[in-house]
């Protein structure tokens, strides 16, 4: 009986083995999608098919595992996103030349019909689904924006209503049944392909069939053959040829997106299995006709995998997001106080930022509210999102910032003489080598030797000397040329990880290599630490971080270091004094400067200048003091800001970091790995960029 029952589980464990791998579950909402995905899975074992009614359906099914992938357009890539099925996008459809990951959303219209888009009112209208993102968010957004359609939001009536009275009639496949929004359509306006006028070839259709008189669709559905018979509705009023949509379009959308469940083994397996796929066509519904577009638009021309962590937000962008908010009237969270929510980085920043909210109460009112979050580009998001709304940031964040579309609007000023002056000049530091005096250390050998950084992606202690690196050795994988290091937020297993020192617990240090305060390595004062204490043979660090933690100046590890025992080094000179910081340097760079969104700018600048007036250097609140640090070197400010000075507004990113520092970034970006995966997210299509 033992024999037996060992070949029994010996079966059962070489069946388990052999057991072929997980199918990709894909969801599909009509009979021709399921024929379509039938004959995929019949060419490709690695799928199978879950038939539903709708989209929403799908992206409940996916949340519930039964289904686990569809691609659908940016409104439905909003939805997928809430936080009550949390899916997200981890493919994109690519259109080739015409517009590669984004698309254009246009109005067609009849050659020789003789209305612009302000004369919209009263005509019939056909769009490719109630929420798509180029039939009703884009256009009804647009018209809702440009005042055309006068809508005093929720609170008066939802935008379907308003709508309906706007246009004589509509097709609007998804709207209630028996309104004047599915007046047009041809069958049971439903958001499928039982209405023959859902999605662009229906909304064509609609139009062409004369059935309305403005169709809602993307760049690419008017046939060839049938371009002289239409043109676009431009934004001016003006009307321009079919091929125009790149000068006359509505708006620039992100392409269709695969959503799934916030998986990255999932979202690994579906991606290995639409590329294996063979004999198959995914991007032709030919066979399938009258039906286009099905599980994926037939003018995809490839498929594009997202930067790991894009989420529904940071794909579809802050103008789109926008959009959709202000057809639903969302407000953003927050929205009710006057106060500033500033995002802290770590438990040492949210301390000090508590303190500090506590104080700026007056009238029981106060003026600071804290957010916080484990790293900088959490704390971005953050403000993305309209979570948070500022924080201060060093170059290479502002550069991250102003990638994902926030703005530079306060710059730290670490002369006290400028900010008495209005004119004054705008802050700058020296990005400086440092390493012990008599070590033989030179730039000309640093390969093989161990670098202290302040942190990945900081100007100072990472963008320009790597730049520099980089510009030298054309090598992206600065492991080759540093033997070891500490450079907070790089990889734990990185051999940038291995000298950190954590925050001193002996056991489970979860701290180690992580960039904020409490690993000691961090920030100026940890990467000069980091030198002094013998964890590396050179520091990155600003030109005045020498002299702030020696010769008796600075907190009890640094009260014997003495600054005659460290030197700069610089390419092609011999080592210098510290204080020769202006004749050997790497790079001037800018200032820190606070980051928020374009329409925060007023608000945060007027805050901050009341704050800096109380609690500043020369503030006349003695309580809490903004500029110093009590746990800690340069938390939420650096130590040795005297003021807080506003930058001009208009100012672009760019413009503030400068040429120099642009160009710089701009070497060190060519290798991916110096890239943060928020700024692979921002900077992934040209949609956000608009």
């Amino acid at each position: 009986m033992k024999p037996l029952l060992l070949l029994t589980l010996l079966g059962c464990l070489a069946a388990a083995l052999a057991a072929p791998p997980q199918k990709v579950k894909w969801c599909v909402k009509s009979d021709q999608e399921l024929r379509k995905c039938t004959d995929l899975a019949a060419a490709s074992p690695a799928f199978s098919c879950v038939k539903k009614e709708s989209t929403l359906d799908c992206i409940i099914a996916i949340r519930a595992g039964e289904a686990d992938a569809i691609t659908v357009d940016g409104g439905d890539v909003y939805t997928a996103g809430l936080n009550n099925y949390d899916l997200q996008p981890i493919i994109a459809e690519d259109y080739g030349t015409s517009s590669e990951t984004c698309y254009y959303a246009v109005a067609v219209v009849k050659k020789g019909s003789g209305f612009g888009i302000r004369d919209l009112r009263g005509k019939k209208s056909c769009h490719t689904g109630l929420g798509k993102s180029a039939g009703w968010n884009i256009p009804i957004g647009t018209l809702v924006s440009m005042g055309i359609i006068q809508w005093a939001g929720i609170e008066d009536k939802p935008v379907e209503e308003e709508v309906s009275t706007f246009f004589q009639a509509s097709c609007v496949p998804g709207a209630t049944r028996g309104s004047k929004l599915c007046e047009l359509c041809k069958g049971d306006c439903s958001r499928s392909q039982k209405e023959p006028y859902y999605d662009y070839s229906g909304a064509f259709n609609c139009l062409a069939e004369g059935a309305g008189e403005v169709a809602f669709v993307k760049h690419l559905t008017v046939p060839d053959q049938e371009k002289s018979k239409y043109e676009l509705l431009c934004r001016d009023n003006t009307r321009a040829p079919i091929d125009d949509y790149k000068k006359c379009h509505l708006a620039k959308v992100p392409a269709h997106a695969v959503v799934t469940r916030k998986d990255p083994q999932l979202a690994e397996l579906i991606w290995t299995s639409v590329n294996s796929v063979q004999n198959f066509n995914l991007f032709s519904s030919e066979a399938y006709a009258p039906a286009k577009n099905l599980m994926f638009k037939d003018s995809t021309q490839r498929l594009v995998k997202l930067p790991p962590n894009t989420d529904s937000f940071l794909y579809l962008g802050a103008q789109y997001m926008s959009t959709i908010r202000s057809l639903k009237k969302e407000q953003a969270p927050g929205t009710a106080s006057n106060a500033i929510k500033w995002c802290a980085v770590g438990h040492a920043e949210t301390a000090k930022c508590d303190t500090w909210s506590i104080n700026s109460v007056t009238d029981d009112t106060t003026s600071i509210e804290c957010q916080n979050a484990p790293t900088v580009d959490e704390c971005l998001k953050k403000i993305m999102r309209k979570e948070a709304d500022a924080m201060a940031v060093d170059g290479g964040e502002v550069y991250t910032a102003g990638k994902c579309g926030l703005v530079p609007v306060m710059v730290e000023q670490y002369d006290a003489e400028q900010c008495s002056s209005s004119g004054g000049q705008a802050s700058s530091y020296y990005a400086v080598a440092v390493v012990k005096k008599d070590s033989g250390v030179t730039w000309e050998n640093l390969k093989g030797k161990r670098s202290c950084h302040t942190g990945m992606g900081r100007t100072a202690g990472w963008n320009i000397p790597m730049g520099r690196i980089y510009e030298q050795t054309k090598e992206c994988d600065f492991t080759k040329f540093f033997s070891s290091g500490c450079a907070p937020g790089a990889e734990p297993t990185s051999p940038f990880c291995t000298n950190c020192k954590g925050s001193g617990k002996a056991v489970g240090d979860e701290d180690k290599c992580k960039a904020k305060a409490e690993e000691q390595y961090y920030g100026y004062a940890g990467a000069f630490r980091c030198l002094a204490e013998g964890a590396g043979d050179v520091a990155f660090v600003k030109h005045t971080i020498v002299g702030e933690n020696t010769d008796g100046n600075g907190p009890e590890w640094a009260r014997t270091l003495k600054s005659d025992d460290y030197q700069l080094i610089c390419p092609g000179k011999a080592p210098m004094a510290i204080s020769e910081f202006a004749n050997c340097h790497l790079a001037v760079v800018p200032a820190h400067a606070v980051v928020t969104r374009p329409e925060s700018r007023s608000d945060v600048v007027r805050i901050l200048q009341v704050q800096q007036t109380f609690f500043g250097a020369s503030g006349s609140d003695p309580s809490f003091k903004l500029f110093q640090s009590q746990n800690g070197n340069n938390l939420l400010f650096k130590d040795s800001t005297k003021c807080l000075q506003e930058v001009s507004a208009g100012k672009s990113f760019d413009q503030f970091l400068g040429a120099e520092y642009m160009e710089a970034m701009n070497s060190l970006r060519q290798c991916s790995d110096s890239t943060s995966d928020l700024e692979k997210s921002c900077t992934f299509h040209s949609c956000q960029q608009a």
